[in-house]
């Protein structure tokens, strides 16, 4: 029954890290590289995200700077970018292109915030979808006979102190998005 209690931690684990991968893509003020990894660019006859063909640097936290390590896909690039939901006019001088972070409305961080709340919400639902997987295991087991009354009660104390964990922690990664979207 350990083994399914891993699982479950794996599971979750996996649940955590992909909620943090979604929050990574909200736009706050602050610039940020992982804001380019899911634009994508045509190029060599396939679609590439742009920190695959390009140095991306932040420069003084409003900033991003591209800078293709193929001078011709520097058009694409800036194409990419303009049909993306990021909504950030590049600005190209032939050679690097500039993305200058804009302020966010009190309105946009509102919006940004809910976005966020819905992501925790989805993570939590999957935390406690896996908590229930595992648990319906435990029950099948215990009226097969495989595990004992007792055996079935710590297991299940387990399962919950793991969800409750991973839920926390979940907690923990939106208040640090929330106070992200709301500096200055």
């Amino acid at each position: 029954m350990n083994g399914a209690l891993d699982e479950a931690k794996r599971k979750m684990e996996k649940s955590l890290k992909n909620f943090k991968d979604e929050l990574s893509h909200i736009r706050t003020s602050r610039a940020s590289v992982s804001l380019l990894e899911t634009i994508k660019v045509e190029c060599y006859g396939t679609k590439m995200p742009i920190p695959q063909i390009a140095t991306v640097n932040v420069v003084e936290g409003k900033m991003l700077v591209i800078q293709p390590w193929d001078i011709n896909l520097i058009k694409e690039i800036e194409k990419a970018i303009q049909k993306s939901d990021l909504g950030i006019n590049p600005t190209n001088d032939g050679k690097t292109i500039r993305l200058v972070m804009p302020p966010l409305t009190e309105e946009r961080r509102k919006e940004l915030i809910k976005v966020a709340g819905r992501l925790a919400e989805d993570a939590r639902i999957a935390i406690r979808n896996i908590r229930r997987d595992v648990l319906d295991k435990f029950k099948t087991a215990k009226k097969k006979g495989e595990i004992s009354e007792d055996d079935y009660i710590q297991l299940e104390k387990k399962v919950q102190k793991l969800t409750d964990e991973y839920i926390k922690k979940i907690e923990e990664a939106l208040k640090e998005k929330e106070k992200e979207i709301l500096a200055p």
